[in-house]
Parts: C-alpha cells; sequence; structure tokens
C-alpha cells in the first residue's frame, strides 16, 4: 500500500511516522510513504521523520501533477487557523482539485481518507453524539467543514473512490498541550472533548491496515470527555498549584467577543468514541490523565 498524506503537518507527520515504524504492525517502507507540504521547513520536517517530502501547493492544479500515484490518499491539511474563506480555499475547493486530478489518472487511488473535526456537530446543550447524530454547525467555518465532509465522502464515491472521515475532537500533545491556559485561567465552562496526536494519527494508521470504514465516518476521541472546570483542577492538583479561577459562560460572553467566538463558547456537547472501540482500536492514551502525564511530570521538575 502507497500512501500520500496532503498537508503532511501535525496529525500527518505522525501519521507517516507510525506507517513507516520498523516495530510497528503496519508493514510499510519509507518509499511507499509520502508527505506533501509547501514549505521547505515542512519538508524537512516530514524528511527527518523518516519518509519522502514532496513540496506541492494544494491549491495549484499544477504542483499537484508533482504528486506520486497512491493506492491510498489522506488529505490532513489545516486551513491554519483563518477564516471561512480560507477554509472554503483548502477543505473544499483544494480538496475537490486533488480528487479530480487524482481520479484522472491512469493509476487512480483506491481509498481516501478525510480528517474534519467535530466542530460540525454544533451545540448539543452537554448530550452525548455520536457518528448518527445529525451535524449542526454553528458558525461559517463549521459550515465549510461539513461540506468538506461530504466532498470526502460523496465527491470521492462519483469517481470510485471509497472516502472515509476520520472526525477528529480537540488535537493535544507535544507542542499542544495548552496547560499554562487551564492552570492559569480564568477557565470558562463547558466540556472538553480530546484525542492525543499519537491516537489522532494512530487511528488513521489503524484504519487503513484493517481496511475498515470504508464510505463511513468515524468520531475519533478519546474515553472520557471532561468539564474544562474539573479538568483544570485536576491539572492544577496534579502540577501542584493552586487551582484557576473560573467563569461562567454568561461573563465570558460580557467581554465583547465576535459573534464566531460567541458560538463556540455556547457550544457544548460530549462525543462517544464506541465505534471506534468497537472497530477494534486500542488508545495509547485513553483519556487525558494518561495523555497529560508527561507534560504534568515536565512542569513539576522545571516549573514550566
Amino acid at each position: 500500500m502507497t500512501v500520500v498524506v496532503l498537508g503532511c503537518g501535525y496529525i500527518g507527520i505522525e501519521l507517516g511516522r507510525q506507517l513507516v515504524d520498523p516495530d510497528g504492525s503496519h508493514d510499510l517502507d519509507s518509499s511507499e510513504v509520502v508527505g506533501v507540504r509547501r514549505s521547505d521547513e515542512g519538508i524537512e520536517q516530514i524528511e527527518a521523520a523518516g519518509f519522502t517530502g514532496v513540496q506541492a501547493d494544494l491549491t495549484d492544479p499544477d504542483a499537484l501533477e508533482r504528486i506520486p500515484d497512491a493506492e491510498t490518499l489522506v488529505f490532513a491539511a489545516s486551513s491554519g487557523g483563518r477564516g471561512a474563506d480560507a477554509a472554503r480555499e483548502i477543505y473544499v475547493d483544494a480538496q475537490q482539485q486533488v480528487l479530480e486530478q487524482f481520479a484522472s489518472r491512469e493509476n487512480p487511488p483506491d481509498r481516501y481518507v478525510y480528517t474534519s473535526s467535530t466542530g460540525v456537530y454544533g451545540d448539543h446543550d452537554g448530550d452525548w453524539v455520536d457518528e448518527e447524530t445529525p451535524i449542526e454547525p454553528t458558525t461559517e467555518k463549521t459550515q465549510v467543514l461539513a461540506e468538506a465532509e461530504r466532498v470526502a465522502i460523496d465527491d470521492a464515491g462519483s469517481y470510485g473512490i471509497d472516502g472515509t472521515v476520520a472526525r477528529f475532537s480537540g488535537l493535544y500533545g507535544p507542542d499542544r498541550y495548552r496547560l499554562h491556559r487551564y492552570i492559569e485561567g480564568p477557565v470558562t465552562e463547558g466540556y472538553l472533548n480530546m484525542v492525543h496526536q499519537e491516537d489522532a494519527a494512530g487511528s488513521v494508521a489503524y484504519l487503513l491496515a484493517e481496511d475498515l470504514a470504508r464510505g463511513e465516518t468515524v468520531l475519533v476521541t478519546d474515553d472520557e470527555p471532561v468539564s474544562k472546570w474539573e479538568f483544570a483542577d485536576w491539572l492544577a492538583a496534579e502540577c501542584g498549584v493552586e487551582s484557576p479561577p473560573k467563569q461562567t459562560k454568561e461573563q465570558r460572553l460580557d467581554d465583547g467577543l465576535s459573534e464566531a467566538a460567541r458560538r463556540r463558547i455556547l457550544t457544548s456537547k460530549r462525543c462517544d468514541n464506541g465505534k471506534l472501540r468497537e472497530l477494534g482500536y486500542e488508545f495509547s492514551y485513553p483519556t487525558f490523565r494518561a495523555g497529560y502525564r508527561e507534560r504534568i511530570e515536565a512542569y513539576r521538575r522545571d516549573g514550566q
């Protein structure tokens, strides 16, 4: 199986590393995994992780021709935290362009995975959501993400390519622990749904290796959604500091936020990973307690 990871960043590099890990179970060598980034720095990161890098801008049709054929494509590109227009350019327009370009090749891909976000669910007032829950995006950007999921399943299918949506909850791990944000506060009430970088990438590697979830959506999140206040208090206790100040949603909304920010604060849900568990995936970090352990130890050791 040859895998091309498009937009090979935080999750893509970890996915490639796992796919070529000689101690892993995926049986791929470095020549069978290609990571695509548009920057020199990105290519250096890919090659440092042990697999091949190709420099290309996914919004440039001519650049796509430089990317080799693959049996499997993983679209893991990011819009860089920008607004809805930038998100559409990457998640919808570039994704459609990629599918059209690769489908027209003499050796088109058989499998396609798009990495999405649980932001598509909208607000469920703290109730549980899973793959059967109707999505109700509440911002322009999450509406774009919902459209991108349709592209990944329906448009891919129209080309004879089996699409899968891996719907990630909040990503954390090396360089994304945000520990100080929670132990210093103020912390706004609501739920956190999280998945460690290693498990986000590991779940995609597992679905590919076991040939699972073709034409389906899989919610990728860990075992334990947690209240932000509870999480912050736990972190503070583990780090040996006082609990941080708290604020209600109403107090936070009084801060003069943008409409998009207001909607994010008012969005609350708990994500259920039952389907991923039933498919057989075993988490390296099943809850935040395991996932934050190394970062907490570093804080207690170094004080930062």
